[in-house]
């Protein structure tokens, strides 16, 4: 009985110990060794099992599909860096003036650009707090409203392709449903790409883009002491209109580049990370923000992100392994097989499971851990895998923006000016968890938000 709990524990001592500070990658390989070598002392894990770690690592070091994560990485840093997004930012709220709240709209339509440059968002969430949070303060709306605007903003780098978590997300679902099919008998597994995810993401991403404009909007159309009216002249808004296509077209032909170009089948996602990490810097030279320091602060926070994640991918390769060889894939199918209402109640588990998780860690890690464990049970159990996947990264989302341990909170802390709160920034991200939560049960209850797009491509 002992024995079978050791998958439990193992995951409860992972918990413990990242709470405790410790590193992410470190703590998933560490774990799994000390697990692994109390099994072999005690005769209970068979030590041949970890023979096929240096294939692992060989099968992750040779995956074509993770190639694309430094070459995203490396765009959204350059178009981060290069200030692209301020001059937008700046040129949309003058001509959206006239507009109630037309501010709050413009920065979340250039955060919801940004988001899909960086795909990170950590990133997003501090360039928007130090280039807006100031601007929206100055122009009069109250402090909490501003800052759940930018937070939530910022976390629709989770969701809007290209996402770094969707690549992730991708290959770790697609090797999941190879292994459910294998069980249920299918010799000749089916496949999912990261392409499908992007797509399937369209709907739902700008669903929630469009919710949190209508927000915005009826938010300063009747509560005007949150949000004040500002009026600008007519040849202010007419200038600003011409200098905001302007700087509008570049960015967005970039990700139109190098979404349709993974839409339309043209080209794998890492061949349009490629073609958009070049595309970044020509943009960055056209702006005159492209210099050799600034290619060496690139590359070296490029340098840094890429090894974080490959890291934690080889650290969660051996755990898994290891969790495997304990029995553990047995004792969650066991579990979910045994729970009342069948699928419905498997996925609203992991789904609450997950939401919990993201408290304490970061999308990477989950997607790496949880994925690949609870992954192949709820695809054998039916679940279509493009569907499971946006209900995760959403979801995903939603916690990061969940009080009182969201990620995105704590990002904007960090460059937030002390005169704001952490309550007020805690009070503001409410109204948009209500709207994550909204799109999360409207994906739910008609599953083809999420598949009728993949469906038509």
């Amino acid at each position: 009985m002992l024995i079978e709990l050791i998958p439990l524990f193992m995951f409860a001592a992972i918990c413990i110990f990242l709470m405790l500070g410790y590193p992410v990658a470190f703590t998933l390989g560490g774990v799994a060794l000390a697990c692994a070598g109390m099994g072999i002392v005690g005769g209970v894990f068979d030590p041949n099992l970890l023979k096929s770690f240096p294939s692992r690592l060989y099968g992750i070091m040779n995956n074509y599909t993770l190639v694309a994560v430094p070459l995203f990485v490396f765009m959204g840093t350059v178009l981060e860096k290069s200030r692209l997004a301020e001059d937008l930012l700046e040129n949309m709220a003058k001509a959206c003036g006239r507009l109630p709240g037309g501010l709050g709209i413009s920065v979340i339509a250039v955060g919801a650009m940004l988001a899909a440059s960086t795909g990170i968002v950590g990133a997003t969430v501090v360039t928007m707090g130090l280039m807006s949070l100031p601007l929206m303060i100055k122009r009069g709306y109250a402090p909490s409203f501003a800052c759940g605007t930018i937070c939530a903003t910022g976390t629709l780098g989770q969701i809007i392709p290209p996402s770094i978590a969707l690549v992730l997300l991708g290959d770790v679902l697609s090797s999941a449903y190879q292994q459910a099919q294998l069980k249920l008998g299918v010799f000749n597994p089916k496949t999912i790409s990261v392409g499908d995810l992007f797509v399937a993401a369209l709907v739902p991403g700008l669903l929630l883009v469009a919710l949190y404009m209508l927000y915005v909007f009826f938010t300063a159309f009747f509560r005007p002491h949150i949000i004040p009216r500002v009026v600008i002249n007519d040849d202010e808004q007419q200038v600003s209109f011409v200098k905001v296509l302007l700087s509008l077209l570049p960015v967005l032909l970039l990700i139109g580049l190098v979404l349709g170009s993974i839409l339309i089948g043209a080209a794998t996602p890492t061949e349009a990370a490629g073609v958009g990490a070049l595309g970044a810097c020509l943009l960055a030279i056209s702006k005159k923000q492209f210099c050799l320091k600034r290619l060496r602060e690139v590359s070296r926070s490029t340098l840094q992100i890429s090894a974080m994640i490959f890291m934690i991918l080889i650290g969660a390769s051996l755990f898994s392994l290891v969790f495997r060889g304990f029995g553990g894939e047995e004792l969650v199918h066991s579990f979910f097989s045994q729970l009342p209402g069948g699928v419905f109640t498997a996925v609203l588990l992991v789904m609450l499971v997950m939401f919990v998780l993201g408290f304490i860690l970061d999308f990477i890690e989950i997607i790496f851990v949880v994925v690949p464990i609870v992954g192949p049970v709820l695809l054998a159990m039916g679940v279509d895998p493009i569907w499971l996947g946006i209900m995760i990264a959403v979801n995903l989302q939603t916690s990061f923006l969940t009080p009182p341990f969201g990620f995105a909170l704590f990002y904007l802390r960090g460059v937030a000016p002390a005169s704001i709160k952490t309550s007020e920034i805690y009070r503001g991200v409410i109204p948009f968890i209500a709207l994550q939560l909204l799109v999360l049960c409207a994906m739910a209850l008609w599953p083809g938000l999420v598949t009728w797009l993949p469906e038509q491509m």
